[in-house]
């Protein structure tokens, strides 16, 4: 199949933001990475599921359709696997003009008194590594082919604020923002643009989990701590900021840390309970 010249009758937003393009998103089998495969495909783009969730995201490719998805089987930690994958895409598509660099875990909870070495360690591999693995075969294939791309990662509110995650999800996720902005000042002079989308907490099946709790139950107590009210942030949400990035309509951002928090980040905690 060849990307660049199928023909689709798409809607004037469609043509406006990802038609034609080609997309690996990493941990698209679940979640954010769900959401936002299903949202580009919507918007014209051919998507890579990559992820180690066989079962559902081929549930995901056959929701979406074999001729805008596609699966491969991809640890992040694994640099073979990573670099295996964006070669695919280029052999299939002919070009790979996005990657979402979104697959992560929360890691361990507990104070840092009793953080276990093992789980730091699997937690900085999978958020961080396997981040900076990502960017670094895209831009390869990118630099190569001189495609003008965008990669963007899925950081989180952790990225900037202190006590918002466990330890080492945060410290992942710090060096996550430190890639974006390193990676941006070096990929620019190639016309390769990095961003970062910072959610709030989300009911994602890995919070749910985690949380040992339904969906409602999430979005109820995320919506109890939000500064944002009248919304509960979907996933949904996540991957309409992870297609503004994605797409022609952001050409002139790169190194930037989308935060899509309503507003946590930018307030003073102490001061949003203070009671009027």
């Amino acid at each position: 199949m060849e990307a660049k010249g199928c023909v689709q009758h798409l809607s004037i937003g469609q043509i406006r933001n990802t038609y034609g393009k080609v997309a690996i998103i990493t941990g698209a089998a679940s979640g954010i990475g769900e959401a936002a495969a299903k949202l580009f495909a919507e918007h014209g783009a051919f998507v890579i599921i990559a992820d180690v969730q066989d079962v559902l995201a081929n549930e995901v490719v056959a929701s979406i359709g074999p001729d805008k998805a596609c699966y491969r089987h991809c640890d992040v930690t694994d640099e073979k696997q990573i670099e295996e994958t964006v070669a695919y895409a280029i052999e299939k598509y002919g070009t790979l003009d996005i990657m979402y660099s979104n697959a992560g875990i929360l890691g361990p909870l507990g104070s840092i008194l009793d953080l276990e070495m093992d789980q730091f360690d699997n937690t900085i591999a999978v958020n961080l590594r396997g981040s900076v693995l990502a960017v670094k075969h895209a831009a390869r294939a990118m630099v190569a082919n001189k495609i003008r791309g965008s990669i963007i990662c899925t950081g989180s509110l952790a990225s900037s604020l202190g006590g918002s995650g466990p330890h080492a999800y945060t410290i992942s996720k710090h060096g996550l923002l430190g890639l974006v902005r390193a990676a941006s000042g070096e990929l620019g002079r190639h016309g390769i643009r990095v961003n970062c989308v910072s959610p709030n907490g989300v009911s994602t099946p890995m919070a749910c989990k985690v949380a040992n709790s339904d969906p409602s139950t999430v979005d109820a107590r995320s919506a109890q701590l939000a500064n944002l009210k009248g919304i509960v942030l979907k996933a949904e949400h996540v991957a309409q900021s992870a297609l503004f990035l994605a797409s022609d309509e952001s050409v002139y951002i790169s190194g930037h840390n989308l935060a899509v928090d309503g507003g946590f980040s930018a307030i003073s905690s102490i001061m949003s309970l203070t009671k009027h």
